[in-house]
């Protein structure tokens, strides 16, 4: 066995018993252990950890640690992200938060029947974003891009994305299907109208649809409300 000690940066503070939060502690570590294993069975996934520094030097996480080393682990720091890089795979339990990234324009895979494997292999091969509440996952070896999601909410979730990839200048709004994920494309009210409630018929001119699934979409009162969530967020970071 081997002893390391560990800080910590406030920020990952949720991920550690409250006894190693703030403060340096030693611990034991097997002899083979690197500073990824010992970080993440400390309980902060890999994804959510920035450039470590060991014994005060830049380290990487398949270090393998020595007795003594002392270890400082920062937070992950904000990114603004190429629109073509985000690209997100959401786990079954943020179907929610997948819906509004699709509202925003980001291309965002979701199934609620998906399990953690399909994750992360998806996540490997495509190189997708993922997108969790579950800490175990994000700890798997092939998600090499991750984001754990703390906010319950879904609103709140969106917020939460967007400050930490810095999405904002990227969006594309309502240019995606919330269902299929996959491009609208405008159509002539002619085409659609014999599906429209009377009201919409009468009201509005300008019509989206999907052709995978054949939805049809207008800027009702369920768009005015997505669109002031993303004059909002567009605010946030301008």
């Amino acid at each position: 066995m081997v002893t390391a000690t560990f800080l910590f940066d406030e920020a990952l503070n949720p991920f550690l018993p409250r006894e190693h939060r703030g403060l340096a502690f030693a611990v034991p570590c097997a002899r083979a252990a690197t500073v990824k294993h010992m970080v993440e069975a400390l309980g902060v996934p890999h994804t959510e950890v920035g450039d470590i520094a060991v014994n005060g030097a830049p380290a990487s996480l398949e270090l393998l640690l020595e007795d003594g080393d002392s270890v400082v682990v920062p937070a992950v720091a904000p990114v603004v992200l190429p629109r073509a890089e985000a690209r997100f795979i959401a786990d079954a339990h943020l179907g929610g938060l997948a819906r509004l990234l699709r509202m925003a324009g980001f291309d965002t895979l979701y199934d609620n029947e998906i399990d953690d494997a399909e994750v992360e292999a998806n996540a490997r091969e495509a190189g997708r974003i993922a997108l969790t509440r579950d800490r175990e996952l994000l700890k798997r070896r092939g998600v090499l891009r991750g984001a754990y999601v703390h906010a319950l909410k879904p609103a709140q979730q969106l917020r939460e994305v967007f400050a930490r990839y810095g999405l904002a200048a990227a969006m594309r709004p309502f240019s995606l299907c919330l269902a299929c994920n996959v491009p609208l494309r405008k159509v002539p009210k002619a085409q659609v109208e014999e599906e429209l409630p009377p009201s919409v018929r009468a009201t509005q001119t300008d019509f989206l649809t999907c052709d995978r699934c054949g939805g049809v979409f207008w800027q009702g009162s369920h768009w005015r409300r997505m669109r002031a969530l993303l004059d909002e967020l567009d605010g946030r970071q301008s």
